[in-house]
C-alpha cells in the first residue's frame, strides 16, 4: 500500500467520525481487525491490501490528530471559506480538507503542496469540479495565511 492509498483511508475514517459523530478511538478500535478489514475489500477495492506498519502508524496519526483537533479544523475551514456557511460544505470536502490541514499543521515530513495536491486528487473523486476547486482553494489560502514563515 502507498502513501496515497493510506491517505484516502485516512479521509474516509475522518468522514466516518463525522457522518457517525463519535470518536477518532471509536472509529480505529476494529479498523485494523484483520477479519474486518477483508470484509472491506469485498466492498472495496481502496482495501485491497492490508497497510504495512509505516502506513498503518499514519492513518492512526492523522485519525487521532484530526479527532484530536476536530474543533481547531473546523475553525480553519470556516475561516476560510468565504462565501459558503460552513453547513454548505460537504462532509467528504470536510474530511479531505481536515486531513489535509492536519498534515500540514502537525506532519512536518510532509511536504505542503504534496498534502494539498492528494487532497485535491482525493476529492476529484467523491465530488463535483466547483467542490474541488473550492477544496483546492481553501487549503492554499490555509497554507499560504497560517504556515508559510513559520
Amino acid at each position: 500500500m502507498n502513501r496515497s492509498t493510506a491517505r484516502e483511508i485516512a479521509v474516509r475514517l475522518a468522514f466516518e467520525i463525522s457522518a457517525r459523530e463519535c470518536t477518532a478511538e471509536e472509529v480505529l478500535e476494529n479498523f485494523f481487525d484483520r477479519e474486518h478489514y477483508d470484509s472491506l475489500r469485498e466492498e472495496d477495492s481502496l482495501f485491497s491490501e492490508y497497510p504495512d506498519g509505516d502506513q498503518k502508524d499514519y492513518i492512526e496519526t492523522v485519525i487521532r490528530g484530526v479527532g484530536a483537533h476536530n474543533a481547531e479544523l473546523d475553525g480553519y475551514v470556516a475561516k476560510y471559506s468565504k462565501g459558503w456557511s460552513f453547513g454548505r460544505i460537504s462532509r467528504t470536502a470536510l474530511a479531505v480538507m481536515k486531513v489535509s490541514m492536519f498534515e500540514t499543521m502537525y506532519m512536518p515530513e510532509i511536504p505542503n503542496g504534496a498534502s494539498i495536491n492528494e487532497a485535491v486528487e482525493i476529492a476529484k473523486k467523491y465530488d463535483v469540479p466547483e467542490t474541488v476547486a473550492f477544496i483546492n482553494g481553501i487549503l492554499g489560502s490555509f497554507v499560504r495565511e497560517e504556515l508559510e514563515g513559520l
